[in-house]
């Protein structure tokens, strides 16, 4: 197993495979679009990229933080906007017109309200330096802890046991 995940190599075992938990940024526009019906949710990241979504997995936790209410926009937000669990499936490409045809995954987005980061962001593992509390955000999609993951679900009122914590 010198080359397996440690997901394959926690299914091998029988064991269930361990969560992933992941940010996901985007303006809060298009992250309510891809919560915006039950059911039918979706994520999409880094312009449509396929690439990062290869890297999430079924049953992995999802988090949106918007920087900005629109993209590319001067209206602030800084905030976490929905929260939820990446559905079996690969990624697939969606045509939205205009010749823009990004790659999605399907999620489960839970009930949550929007939280503000500010409050969070001296508790959270993956900021090293108070400073440049940004810099992670920068890549489009990064990998978090448990830790992290719980402080944005409890910000934001969701249900701990709906994300299987």
């Amino acid at each position: 197993m010198k080359n397996a995940t440690l997901w394959e190599e926690s299914a091998q075992a029988g064991m269930a495979a361990p969560r992933g938990n992941w940010i996901a940024v985007a303006s809060a526009t298009h992250a309510r679009r891809g919560c915006a019906e039950r059911g039918a949710g979706y994520m999409q990241v880094c312009h449509g990229k396929v690439a990062p979504l290869r890297r999430v997995r079924p049953g992995d936790r999802v988090a949106y933080y918007a920087p900005t209410v629109t993209m590319g926009g001067s209206d602030k937000l800084q905030a976490f906007v929905s929260l939820g669990l990446v559905r079996p499936g690969e990624p697939y490409a969606f045509d939205m017109g205009g010749g823009f045809v990004p790659f999605r995954k399907d999620v489960d987005y839970v009930p949550a309200r929007e939280a503000p980061i500010a409050p969070l962001i001296d508790r959270f593992e993956f900021v090293q330096d108070r400073a440049r509390w940004g810099y992670s955000f920068r890549f489009g999609l990064f990998a978090i802890s448990d830790h992290d993951m719980r402080l944005i679900a409890d910000a934001m009122g969701a249900d701990s046991d709906a994300l299987h914590f």
